[in-house]
């Protein structure tokens, strides 16, 4: 299945990162389906090119390639037609996603691949208004998207396997890092691993075993910095079988395994302490701290993008 013409519907954060990646292949006509033509529309991937070309991730070169090869669109034939992969970002309501894909397969050829970018909702149930539910997928994205290289597909009851090979193969030509969900799942892989970590960082706040700033940097300075070169799996064969085995035995019994979530959440809740948009919740954040903290995240995933880049 050759993809050359892609289209991301929703020009928000995610759509505009999104568009920005699959424009970086000189090889991909990409739309961008939007509502309106706003005379802004560029400016979020304008500055999203900008920062990196500062720190050495892009060339003004490959700036104006990616902004040449991206066209906004508003009519629905015109974005669909002749597409051979359409991948949504819209709000997370279902009953939206359904009715946006029923709608799309009113314009667009059979073999077009559905994908959508959905963090949480079951693709099989995004796809069950679809004629075509085979051609449906998820492709979750992680934000910032044109900056953190892992992609989950996701593979409904419905999807075909010559669709997920397409869509793994389109997504590493971008240059993304594509791991397969054989299942459809909530959570899918990675948020299911990053909220069992969560999990039991909340639970040891909530008794007293650490504070919130302890448990981040456990995390900073001791296996995150592993976690880019050892996942869990290959940590555990380092170690020995036998000794995760033996760990385990002892200190399973001992780790949160609550399925609600933490009371501090819910007491946080009530107070409207909402984290940085409130400016107070596990810690307190000053404006300058909010911006701080995502100053320095940017930096490092576009770093990272830099170092890997100059690899290639």
């Amino acid at each position: 299945m050759k993809i050359k013409n892609v289209v991301v519907v929703g020009a928000g954060m995610m759509g505009n990162a999104l568009a920005q990646v699959f424009a970086s292949d000189p090889d991909l006509n990409v739309i961008l389906k939007t509502r309106t033509l706003k005379e802004d529309r560029w400016d979020p991937i304008i500055k999203n090119l900008d920062i990196m070309i500062a720190r050495g991730a892009a060339t003004e070169e490959e700036k104006q390639r990616i902004l040449s090869s991206i066209k906004f669109v508003t009519d629905d034939a015109e974005a669909y037609t002749d597409a051979d992969f359409i991948i949504e970002c819209y709000p997370e309501v279902m009953e939206m996603k359904q009715d946006l894909f029923a709608h799309i397969e009113k314009f667009c050829r059979n073999d077009c691949i559905l994908a959508t970018n959905t963090s949480v909702m079951s693709p099989t149930e995004i796809s069950e208004k679809c004629e075509h539910k085979e051609r449906v997928v998820g492709a979750h994205f992680w934000n910032p998207g044109h900056l953190i290289p892992l992609v989950e597909v996701v593979k409904s009851n419905y999807t075909s396997d010559e669709v997920i090979e397409a869509t793994m193969a389109l997504l590493e030509k971008v240059g993304k890092k594509p791991i397969l969900c054989k299942k459809d799942v909530p959570g899918f892989v990675a948020n299911r691993l990053q909220h069992a970590l969560w999990r039991e960082a909340f639970y040891m706040v909530e008794n007293g075993i650490a504070d919130p700033k302890t448990v981040d940097d456990a995390c900073k300075y001791g296996p995150g910095l592993r976690w880019p070169i050892m996942g869990p799996m290959e940590n555990s064969d380092l170690v020995g079988i036998d000794l995760t085995y033996n760990i385990h035995k002892y200190i399973l019994k001992h780790l949160a395994d609550n399925h609600e979530p933490s009371y501090l959440l819910q007491d946080m809740l009530s107070r409207g302490d909402l984290g940085m948009k409130s400016g107070k919740g596990w810690q307190e954040w000053t404006p300058e701290q909010v911006e701080e903290s995502n100053r320095r995240l940017r930096e490092y995933l576009i770093d990272y993008t830099a170092s890997n880049k100059q690899k290639q």
